[in-house]
């Protein structure tokens, strides 16, 4: 249990933290219309990848028995974090600045994060190989990943648009990239451990 509680807090902090078009849409709603409207945008990924998960449970119903296919999903899932984890440790965190404009601030999230194709890759490649291990464990295991994984990725942007309403210094801080170098690392180790979950599916090596 406590794995998949680690594994979805990081993976989580991660997502919230990384540059990317949620988190310019955080930042802009925030400056232009205040945190609350930015902490409107941060909760977006609630209504967005619900279906997501669910079509990813689904198939991963369908491929349980086929370790080819999901051995190839998790080299996939191993790539697209050790990805994550390299950028993660260069940070370019005017990537973040961003800007927006209409009414509401929630709705605007849901389009932009439904519009954008990581949240479908990540769960594909990196969520499903991972809900599948939790699943066989059983639902309290799936239910700690997915809520450690949500409650770290929404409270990051949160707490980001806090921060920025505070201070706009906040995101060309050292801290700031220290933080993210940090979570990069521990990307690069999840990723190991995501191509040896894939070899072992693949027949490539053998569990000891």
């Amino acid at each position: 249990m406590i794995d998949y509680i680690t594994t979805g807090t990081v993976l989580g902090l991660s997502a919230g933290l990384a540059p990317g078009p949620l988190l310019a849409l955080v930042i802009s709603e925030t400056l232009q219309r205040g945190v609350k409207a930015g902490v409107g945008v941060a909760l977006s990924p609630i209504v967005t990848d619900l279906p997501i998960i669910l079509l990813t449970l689904l198939l991963l119903a369908q491929l349980s028995g086929l370790h080819d296919v999901l051995g190839i999903i998790s080299l996939l899932g191993g790539a697209v974090i050790l990805h994550m984890g390299i950028d993660s440790l260069r940070p370019n965190p005017t990537e973040c600045v961003g800007s927006g404009t209409g009414r509401r601030s929630l709705m605007k999230g849901v389009l932009a994060n439904a519009c954008n194709p990581h949240p479908y890759l990540f769960w594909l490649s990196v969520g499903g190989p991972i809900m599948s291990k939790a699943l066989s464990q059983g639902i309290a295991a799936l239910a700690a990943f997915i809520g450690c994984f949500y409650l770290s990725l929404i409270g990051a942007k949160v707490l980001l648009a806090i921060l920025v309403g505070r201070s706009r210094n906040f995101l060309t801080s050292a801290l700031y990239t220290y933080i993210l170098r940090f979570l990069g690392l521990a990307l690069c180790v999840l990723a190991f451990f995501l191509f040896r979950e894939g070899f072992y599916l693949l027949g490539i090596m053998h569990r000891g």
